[in-house]
């Protein structure tokens, strides 16, 4: 009986008809509010960073020293800096690198991370120890603390900044698809297809890693928020963009401490663009999990 009712299930699962696209979509805004807000955050950002040249009224590196510390007005709606450069164009400008740093080092981080996982879930033995170890020795330092000493001793430089948020992720990212590997390795097909003698590499790359794309996503989408965050920590600390690149870290540093009373805008508007794109990163890797996570899923 319970048989036959399993039967039923699968087959109208079967016949269900697939959403579009365009369905999902709809689907995923009704039931997620705020992860849709994050995403038109998250597009924003990206259309202001490429766009930059045809949104920003100014040159970000022309300097008018004859405008130096102007208040926000019609002609420079966030105002200027010390320099006299125009603040908003700066702000537009430092998007890409924000963008680029989260996206670069989250990238790079989660999948080099979540390659590691898998072969260590799946080789077992004196592998998996030694790369849980590993693992293990990455993660006793806190995730900023270790991209700033990495940062410091590689340099200031934008592939620098890269490498140093890179490799704090890499822990995390293993720890997580490893976890969903060990599962998925016990599952029988796999079983079955090592049975039938298909090498490694095809068991990994056509069996186990298409079944850990799920997890893979959901730490991705979290940690862009903190890289976006860690690159302007490091610029800020003078460990990442140099002037005169235009980084919202960097705009924080320096100018903005200095002139914090005679003009606050300087660390105002950058502090907003830093805030927005890490909320905006974290609401869509919220929802986003819960949206691709069985165990948070609601029909």
């Amino acid at each position: 009986m319970a048989t036959t009712a399993l039967t039923h299930v699968r087959a109208s699962a079967a016949l269900a008809p697939r959403l579009t696209l365009g369905e999902e979509t709809l689907k995923f805004i009704r039931r997620k509010p705020l992860g849709a807000a994050g995403a038109i955050i998250i597009l924003a950002l990206m259309a202001v960073a490429a766009f930059a040249e045809v949104l920003a009224p100014y040159d970000p590196y022309h300097a008018d020293y004859g405008l130096q510390f102007a208040r926000p007005s019609a002609e420079h709606w966030f105002g200027t800096d010390e320099f006299g450069r125009d603040l908003m164009t700066r702000i537009m400008y430092g998007a890409r690198i924000a963008l680029f740093v989260g996206f670069a080092a989250s990238f790079a981080g989660c999948t080099i991370g979540g390659l590691l996982g898998v072969v260590s879930a799946y080789a077992g033995g004196k592998l998996d120890l030694l790369l849980e170890r590993l693992m293990d020795i990455l993660l006793a330092f806190p995730q900023l603390i270790l991209a700033l000493a990495i940062a410091s001793i590689l340099g200031p430089a934008v592939q620098n900044v890269v490498i140093a948020i890179a490799i704090p992720i890499i822990p995390r990212a293993a720890r997580v698809v490893r976890a969903t590997a060990l599962s998925v390795k016990e599952n029988v097909y796999v079983e079955a297809v090592n049975a039938l003698g298909a090498s490694r590499p095809r068991v990994v790359f056509q069996h186990i890693v298409p079944n850990v794309v799920a997890p893979y996503i959901i730490i991705l989408t979290a940690q862009l928020g903190g890289a976006i965050l860690a690159e302007a920590a490091l610029s800020y600390l003078g460990l990442g963009s140099a002037e005169p690149t235009p980084s919202w870290g960097l705009m924080l540093s320096g100018s903005a401490l200095s002139y914090a009373e005679k003009a606050p805008w300087l660390a105002v508007f950058p502090g907003i663009a830093i805030s927005l794109g890490v909320f905006g990163f974290n609401l869509f890797g919220d929802s986003l999990r819960d949206a691709l996570d069985p165990k948070l899923r609601k029909g």
